[in-house]
């Protein structure tokens, strides 16, 4: 079958929808949308604030009820939560931080069901497309379930197929996402910050994509052509003649698990070692290839041990017996699941390349004009103070191993918040999701890491890495260092009629200087501001309030004491909804 009309993407399906799973999904949303409601906005006031939970705990909670919602109900649930996992734009970090531990890991459907949907795929009974399948999946996800095969020539294989009725879970999940993303709009602090129409195509995107099994196929070739040069790589080969619109046949490639230390050690290969190849694959991927695997956990990562001078190849499953005394196995890096990639468009590929050079560099100026350039930075952001922050950073973090990492920056936590909290308060970054994608796979491939070898030291790796894409810079940018140095000719060559020009301004007093607050201040004067119009709307409040039960006291048959306490709860209710 040919990979363009017979594996095509799974869309919605005419708006069918699970209604009693809908209603659920529902009443989640509408239970957190009040339960912000109240406790963030109507409690948010001066006066009623002392009223308020600690929002840590609330949102915790939260997190913690769609996690178990999650896995009860599966779909798109699973993968949404994922998704929001890296959304720390828009998000509280406690939500994000409780997300992130969201498992793809659902039960499994009926063998029966799934082997009607393949035989529905290819219009042929099970037998005659696979000479074996095992009953008994090998995992089970959200979305798809994989089995063991064989091929009709007896090749083993493995089939990747859809959950039954899956269309109509995706379609019900994104009707509730959307339900969600519209009572956000609600908030005008996230309107300020998030693009919600675009986030939900987003969300939207991904999920169509995840259920684009011929996408995956794509994607998977894609990695290995990238990597087709580098003997450190391997990447299941896609049968598409197995494979339909609802099915994905793959290379068995079930090696040696990556998480499995001491069967790596017993077969000679270290795993110190394969964390420090695994770094380096995915600072290709990110800043070479620019098209990273995004989910590297490892369930997705096996190890394919090569055999020494005299052995046989090893298949998978096969035991690997250990090397002479003294002597490491060779290996190879497997990568499997390519439904979860990210592109990093054009416009981006500069700003990373000049952000890990500056990383490697350790130069802040020019990794907060990587920023400017990826064009993730809110405007009026302060330039000086992110500089600032990021030389702090590097001064007390730089050669720090990934174990030691997160017990130093829980200690480090308390001067950060009290020395930069201007920057911490407003969070000036608004990412593109192709680089939350890329940042949720540097965030799983550090956990990784750690696992491998916690003595890891990220730094000694990026530094070669980034000098060696500056002498690419430096090599192949020569032109526009000649146009540089042709414009700061000119400008030295304006230089004495420009200050002749100074000079004449001061000598008729028409020189002026002007001056501005620095960011931190004008963001005080600003909060200033907003509470005492809270206050002044208070008291206002208060005082109709007041004359309301006077008059009402005074004349209980008149409406007018009435009008003035609904006046009043109108002045509270603008002085704690108003605008901020």
């Amino acid at each position: 079958m040919t990979r363009g009309s017979e594996c095509g993407i799974v869309g919605p399906v005419n708006g069918r929808i699970d209604f009693q799973r809908y209603r659920k999904l529902r009443a989640f949303v509408t239970r957190t949308f009040l339960h912000a409601l109240w406790w963030d906005i109507l409690l948010a006031g001066p006066v009623v604030r002392r009223f308020r939970r600690p929002p840590a705990e609330r949102w915790t909670r939260i997190a913690k009820r769609y996690r178990a919602l999650a896995v009860e109900m599966g779909g798109v649930l699973i993968k949404l939560g994922q998704f929001l996992s890296v959304r720390v734009d828009l998000l509280p970090a406690e939500v994000t931080r409780e997300l992130s531990g969201l498992q793809d890991e659902v039960p499994a459907e009926r063998f029966e069901d799934v082997a009607r949907q393949i035989e529905a795929d290819f219009g042929r009974p099970l037998t005659a497309v696979f000479s074996w399948v095992d009953p008994v999946p090998v995992g089970a996800a959200s979305l798809a379930q994989v089995h063991h095969a064989r091929l009709p020539g007896g090749e083993p294989v493995v089939v990747k197929a859809l959950r039954p009725g899956i269309d109509v879970l995706v379609e019900t999940d994104l009707a509730a996402v959307s339900l969600a993303l519209r009572l956000l709009k609600f908030s005008r602090n996230i309107r300020k910050r998030v693009d919600l129409d675009r986030l939900g195509i987003e969300i939207v995107h991904t999920t169509l994509r995840e259920l684009d099994l011929a996408n995956e196929g794509r994607s998977a070739e894609r990695f290995a052509a990238d990597f087709a040069d580098d003997p450190r790589v391997y990447v299941p080969k896609v049968f598409w003649q197995w494979s339909a619109r609802r099915t994905l046949t793959l290379e068995n490639v079930g090696f040696l698990k990556i998480g499995d230390l001491e069967t790596l050690g017993r077969a000679g290969i270290p795993s110190a070692e394969v964390a420090r190849v695994l770094y380096r694959l995915y600072m290709q991927q990110i800043f070479v290839h620019h098209f990273v695997h995004s989910d590297p956990h490892p369930g997705n990562l096996f190890v394919r041990a090569l055999p020494l001078p005299g052995e046989a190849a090893f298949g998978p499953g096969d035991s690997v017996p250990p090397p002479p005394p003294g002597q490491e196995r060779p290996f190879q890096i497997v990568f499997i699941d390519f439904g979860m990639v990210a592109e990093i468009p054009d416009h981006l590929r500069a700003a990373l390349r000049e952000y890990v050079i500056g990383l490697g560099t350790r130069d802040p100026a020019r990794v907060v004009h990587a920023y400017q350039s990826a064009g993730v930075l809110l405007p009026g952001a302060d330039l000086t103070r992110l500089e600032e922050i990021h030389e702090e950073l590097f001064d007390r973090f730089w050669g720090v191993s990934i174990g030691n990492l997160r017990d130093m920056a829980l200690s480090e936590a308390r001067y950060f918040l009290v020395q930069y909290r201007d920057l911490l308060y407003e969070i000036p970054f608004q990412v593109q999701v192709e680089l939350l994608f890329a940042m949720r796979a540097v965030g799983l491939l550090a956990g990784l890491s750690t696992y491998l070898n916690p003595e890891f030291d990220p730094w000694a790796e990026t530094m070669p890495f980034a000098r060696r894409l500056a002498k690419e810079d430096l090599k192949r940018d020569w032109r526009g260092w000649l146009d540089e140095a042709l414009f700061q000719g000119r400008l030295l060559l304006e230089l004495p009629r420009r200050l002749d020009d100074v000079l004449v301004r001061a000598e008729r007093g028409g020189l002026t200087v002007q001056a501005a607050l620095a960011q931190e201040t004008k963001r005080t004067i600003q909060r200033l501001e907003k509470s005492l119009q809270k206050v002044a709307w208070m008291v206002i409040s208060a005082a109709l309030l007041l004359a309301g039960v006077m008059l009402h006291t005074d004349a209980p048959g008149e409406p007018y004491g009435s009008w003035l306490m609904g006046a009043a709860g109108a002045a509270f209710l603008w002085a704690t909804l108003g605008k901020r």
